[in-house]
């Protein structure tokens, strides 16, 4: 129960106050909110570190979430409005950085096991480098987001109001509703591969973990040559390609026995929804120009909408088994290959 309330808790305040966050980086001062949120971040890393028992693990989770929307979300938004023109090449750029961490994540940790500093010492020391970060970014400038249809700063009461209408759009509700369809093979899958992997295909967990290792050391590589890729394809035409790949691709990787077949198909599979995240995240920003916190904010409040996915997959999963259940990703790439417009760039309705 303890777990459960760490894993959920947190996001469901986060996800209340993030949207403030990207309401007030479009009419405030951005950098006082990124920076604010990393000096934040990294003390929430050190208590993080410091922590003996669960209230105090929980009030520092708390804190670490909404730190994290301010810190790393908001820097998002500022790449994104630093060069308009790009921002599809920017987000790549982003989901790779974002992919080396994920790779390297459990290296770290362990490398902290073997040198005998614990999970505590990794801790300590990604405070530390979020300080060092600070340190080097304090004097960097970021310019809150301009109104579209002027150049002056918005009000937080426009803010508001902007984001209201914004979420009554059609184009901005048909990427931020491909952003939570296309996370089936995304997050969700991955979440769910070793699990699959040791309850359906009955391999032991260690050979469940290798899997996962696959999908995210091919993932890293695909996502570092979405890069140069989209200085030549135009992201949308990539998207539906590899939309339509995942979509034959997926249930052979669920049909097909034997686990070193398996395996190469979801290599694959992990490599062909490289930039997903991105061109779609891209989209949105695109969709809201001069309102990336705007965009952040829709994009939160969806989010509560599509935090109710794992638990409709949950349930599926426990009346009919997770073999069953996981066909039910395969509505991604359907809705992709539905929901993405021909032109360019979707019109406002």
């Amino acid at each position: 129960m303890q777990i459960g309330v760490l894993l959920s808790l947190p996001g469901i305040i986060s996800s209340l106050i993030e949207p403030i966050f990207g309401i007030l980086s479009d009419t405030w001062r951005r950098r006082v909110l990124i920076l604010g949120g990393g000096v934040a971040f990294g003390l929430s890393a050190l208590f993080t570190s410091a922590s003996q028992s669960f209230l105090p693990l929980l009030l520092t989770f708390i804190m670490f979430y909404p730190a994290s929307g301010a810190f790393v979300s908001l820097s998002q938004a500022a790449l994104m409005d630093s060069d308009p023109a790009r921002r599809e090449k920017n987000m790549a750029r982003w989901t790779f950085a974002g992919s080396v961490g994920v790779v390297a994540g459990p290296l770290a940790l362990s490398a902290a096991v073997a040198a005998r500093i614990g999970w505590r010492g990794l801790f300590v020391i990604f405070g530390a480098i979020t300080f060092l970060l600070l340190a080097g970014v304090w004097r960097m400038p970021f310019e809150n987001g301009k109104s579209h249809d002027d150049e002056e700063p918005l009000t937080f009461r426009a803010g508001l109001k902007n984001a209201a209408q914004a979420l009554k759009r059609r184009d901005v509700v048909r990427w931020l509703a491909l952003l939570q369809f296309s996370d089936l093979m995304l997050d969700f899958l991955y979440g769910l591969l070793a699990l699959y992997f040791v309850d359906v295909v009955g391999v032991s967990p260690g050979e469940a973990g290798f899997a996962v290792a696959v999908w995210t050391g091919v993932g890293l590589v695909g996502d570092f040559l979405l890069i140069p890729l989209l200085e030549r394809v135009r992201g949308l035409s990539y998207l539906r390609v590899s939309a339509a790949i995942t979509l034959v691709l997926f249930p052979a990787f669920l049909l097909i026995p034997g686990v070193p077949l398996k395996l190469a198909l979801l290599a694959v599979l992990g490599f062909f929804n490289s930039g997903w995240y991105a061109i779609l995240q891209a989209q949105l920003y695109e969709s809201l120009p001069g309102q990336s916190g705007t965009a952040l904010a829709a994009n939160n409040v969806s989010g509560l909408v599509g935090s109710l996915i794992p638990l409709g997959l949950g349930l599926v999963a426990q009346q009919a088994g997770l073999d069953a259940a996981m066909w039910l990703l395969l509505a991604g790439p359907i809705a992709l290959l539905i929901g993405i417009p021909r032109d360019r760039v979707a019109r406002q309705e």
